[in-house]
């Protein structure tokens, strides 16, 4: 078998698969079907500093070869997750990840750093894509400046390594991962969702309560790709790609564009296995290649 082994800044993983935040619950919900101790990573549901009932019904809706969500970031909040669901995950041998979001500068900052003080979760995956009330709804994640302020507040009082997502919805990726990276991220990943619409014709009304919702699935795949090669050649720290991967063949793609591990999201919900089933390809193709390392692979593409 190949050496699967990767590293994320500090974090060490057996292999190079995750899962996307929002996508697998606590982890818990999945374990009837997958042994979650042969995932790389798990990046469990958005965690906010406050109790969030999300937005309202409906906000979900079927695209072709996707989804759209509106889910609203529903969580109890943290001090909820440090009571209740931190128990029943610290032993899973596996690396817990939290998924931290926030309305404010220190939402994200308090949040995180209650979370520094959890030993058995080793990172924090900042999602920058939410609205920054102060601005008018403007996400963080869609300017330097914004996304610079964020990250920066966060590192002052989180210690261990700090991944930060990035938003498509900008015109230059590669200024905001670059923002990220020097304001002390140990990572980025990317993409989140695409800002999508979904209407009902007979009823002349939109599909989701929200009118637009984030795009998620294979359809996304193309554009998540190409702005992970062109984050990958722009900053120096390890990449996490994801967008539409739903197969082993797609997690390749993504390594070889440049990223160091990849997140699986939507395809959870199709085959909830589907993450060991992507780590056992990627070991089958750097067999077939002769590869001893995924390693070998990351930013290989021949241009």
């Amino acid at each position: 078998m190949a050496d699967l082994s990767v590293n994320i800044g500090s974090l060490m993983m057996s292999n190079p698969v995750m899962t996307a935040s929002g996508t697998f619950g606590y982890g818990k919900e999945f374990e009837d079907f997958v042994d979650l101790e042969k995932i790389g990573g798990i990046i469990v549901k958005g965690t906010t500093l406050h109790h969030r009932e999300g937005n309202p019904y409906p906000r979900m809706a079927e695209t072709p070869m996707g989804m759209l969500n509106a889910v609203g970031l529903q969580n109890k909040g943290v001090n909820y997750f440090v009571e209740h669901i931190y128990p029943q995950i610290k032993d899973i041998n596996t690396n817990m990840i939290v998924n931290v979001s926030g309305s404010a500068v220190e939402d994200y900052a308090k949040t995180a750093e209650i979370i520094n003080e959890l030993d058995k979760i080793p990172a924090i995956e900042l999602n920058i894509s939410c609205p920054n009330v102060k601005q008018g709804g403007m996400a963080f994640g869609v300017s330097a400046k914004g996304c610079s302020k964020v990250v920066k507040a966060v590192r002052e009082v989180y210690k261990k390594t700090l991944i930060v997502k990035l938003s498509p919805n900008v015109t230059d990726i590669t200024e905001i991962a670059r923002a990220a990276e020097a304001s002390g991220a140990d990572s980025v990943s990317l993409i989140n969702t695409l800002l999508g619409m979904a209407i009902d014709a007979e009823k002349r009304r939109p599909v989701l309560s929200t009118i637009t919702g984030g795009m998620s699935g294979a359809a996304v795949k193309p554009i998540a790709l190409r702005m992970v090669w062109q984050v990958a050649k722009a900053v120096n720290i390890p990449v996490i790609g994801l967008g539409g991967i739903m197969d082993w063949k797609d997690a390749v793609e993504f390594m070889l564009a440049g990223a160091t591990a990849i997140q699986i999201g939507t395809a959870n919900f199709i085959d909830p296995a589907v993450t060991v089933k992507v780590s056992e390809g990627i070991n089958d193709y750097l067999e077939r290649h002769g590869y001893t390392s995924v390693k070998d692979i990351i930013g290989a593409l021949e241009v």
